[in-house]
């Protein structure tokens, strides 16, 4: 090989080395799970205050690592974090199943208001089956859509479900989903991996008497089949109730790790997992991608790199030649860092780390999210050291999802740098659109000198705001000598306006 071409090969390496560590674009999501009081409210019975200052804590948090989104658990088991007519106030906050949180509040509001002030989005996670975690139904309250209509519901495993099988099954639940999507200002509708219930045993799940009487024109040998095309119809479903109100909201799913092991299906991943999405919860991940009738997928890939059933690599490989052009973000399962009870792998060193360097070698992969929000808290293994000075140095934008149709945002007008004195803001007129042109943020860039400078290298984001005036006493000791400022508006569909004239001040 001649030198010349070794040290093409190099540049290429490293520029594409430098453009995975500086991506304007890529999602950094977090869960925050509710059911067990995972991560929030972290205990019952909090008072509203408690629950609000918690809330604040985690989002403050998150700010600080730069991470642009989360993915938050409003309907565990049949309830709401919010105000419902169709469902009763969860009892993991307040104990009771029922009870509002009392001095009231609503929570869901709260939290997008707070989560959009500091320019981060707002998934909100539902359980779509399950209606308890045990047996009894003494849990629920009286007004709990369980009592008005038992034959919609079955009991496995020690819990109660909804009968996927249905027709009625799938009408509630999208009136659940446009009830949500109606009264909120969310950003996406999001499941996860909780589809037909993982399989408990050997029972088999209740469903013989709902296949009897709803065949849908499958045979009696089809009844897998049949599960499927349920899961399939209400997916479908979903998404065109989603898209009828608001087309900017994105509809994710983040399934279990495996779609199907290759030895059970060619098409499949080199894994040996021993539960499959398409054949034991009745998932066929592959056909909402390739219909379009999700925006984005999230596999669960929770587990180390070189283990010999998944390997993480082997399927971050998979599933980024395997998202037919959809946003894939990679599920990651930060919780397992530094347990006791986990392999060696998440106990020596940062797994996770290792993972997100793996990542940068497949440019289908927009982003990550992570399971839980308790190890940012507690740092677990240095992960926030990791993440703030080397992955996520950077703000970024959520990526464009390309499974939607958007329009571009509005550019904003008469930017100025007005003096007081030895102060100085930033001003520019607010973006006044409406739907999904509405702006989420403004971003504003800073350029050393007299010129704009790489509007795509993440480095030159000063900062995201909800605001259209920046005091520039407040910026940093680094900030000296002549800087230029540039001010785009993202909208709703995330898309990025034209950006203004840039204005210089010496600061």
């Amino acid at each position: 090989m001649n030198k010349k071409l070794v040290f093409l090969l190099s540049f290429l390496l490293l520029i594409s080395s430098l453009k995975a560590q500086h991506l304007k674009r890529e999602m950094r999501a977090v869960w925050i799970a509710t059911v067990a009081n995972i991560d929030w409210p972290s205990q019952k019975n909090l008072s509203s205050k408690a629950q609000r200052d918690e809330m604040r804590h985690l989002l403050d948090q998150f700010a600080k690592n730069n991470i642009n989104a989360i993915v938050v658990q409003i309907r565990p088991t049949a309830d709401a974090f919010y105000p419902s007519s169709l469902e009763p106030w969860s009892n993991w906050l307040t104990g009771k199943q029922g009870v509002r949180p009392n001095p009231y509040y609503d929570p869901l509001q709260f939290i997008i208001d707070e989560a959009h002030k500091r320019c981060i989005e707002v998934h909100v996670w539902l359980n779509p089956y399950r209606v308890t975690n045990s047996e009894s139904s003494s849990i629920l309250c009286k007004d709990n859509f369980y009592f008005k209509n038992k034959d919609l519901f079955v009991h496995y495993g020690g819990k109660i479900y909804f009968d996927p099988g249905r027709d009625e099954t799938r009408e509630f639940l999208n009136k659940v989903v446009e009830d949500v999507v109606e009264r909120y200002d969310i950003d996406a509708i999001h499941f996860d991996d909780y589809f037909y219930p993982y399989k408990v045993g050997n029972e088999e799940f209740p469903d013989n008497e709902t296949f009897r009487k709803f065949p849908r024109g499958f045979a009696p040998n089809q009844k897998d089949d049949w599960r499927r095309n349920n899961v399939n119809m209400v997916i479908a479903e979903l998404q065109h109730t989603i898209k009828s109100i608001k087309p900017w909201v994105e509809f994710g799913i983040s399934p279990f790790g495996v779609w199907r092991n290759n030895n059970i299906d060619s098409t499949g991943s080199a894994t040996r997992a021993g539960v499959q999405n398409y054949d034991d919860l009745y998932a066929d991940i592959l056909k909402w991608l390739k219909d379009g009738n999700i925006d984005y997928v999230a596999p669960q890939l929770y587990w180390e790199i070189g283990k010999k059933v998944a390997d993480y690599e082997v399927l971050a490989k998979w599933w980024s030649e395997n998202s037919f052009g959809k946003n894939l973000y990679i599920g990651l399962f930060n919780s397992q860092l530094g347990s006791p009870e986990a392999n060696q792998a998440w106990r020596k060193g940062n797994e996770l780390v290792r993972q997100l360097n793996v990542n940068k070698r497949f440019p289908q992969i927009d982003g990550v999210i992570y399971y839980s929000a308790k190890a940012f808290v507690k740092n677990k293994l240095g992960l926030n050291d990791s993440l703030r000075n080397n992955f996520y140095k950077y703000p970024a934008i959520c990526p464009i999802n390309r499974n939607i149709q958007g329009e571009a945002s509005a550019q904003p007008q008469n930017i100025k740098i007005l003096r007081d004195g030895k102060d100085a803001y930033l001003m520019w007129d607010e973006v006044d659109e409406e739907g999904g042109c509405q702006t989420a943020y403004y971003i504003v860039y800073a350029f050393k000198g007299k010129k704009v400078g790489d509007m795509n290298n993440p480095e030159n984001i000063l900062i995201r705001t909800t605001e259209n005036c920046l005091d520039l006493r407040e910026l940093d000791q680094k900030f000296r000598g002549n800087y230029t400022f540039v001010v785009t508006a993202i909208n709703r569909y995330k898309y990025e306006s034209v950006p203004t004239q840039g204005v210089t001040r010496r600061l």
